[in-house]
């Protein structure tokens, strides 16, 4: 993962959403689909380039179906 701004513990987050996703069977182009944004927007989520807030990142959660806590409290 490129140097980022961000805590060990955003790291695990980060982390958690690409396996959410790579378990759900979506490309990041779906993703980005069902968000309304463009698929650079879940490349820079990956990647710790872009912050999430938490009604984000509970988007993210409804797509994957995972609860929230799959992504903060492991």
């Amino acid at each position: 993962m490129p140097k980022s701004i961000y805590s060990k513990e955003y790291r695990k987050v980060v982390e958690r959403l690409k396996t959410a996703r790579q378990e759900s069977g979506l490309k990041q182009v779906e993703v980005a689909k069902k968000l309304g944004k463009p698929q650079s927007f879940v490349s820079k989520v990956e990647r710790g380039e872009r912050r999430l807030d938490v009604a984000e990142l509970k988007r993210f959660a409804d797509i994957y179906r995972k609860p929230l806590d799959f992504f903060v409290n492991k």
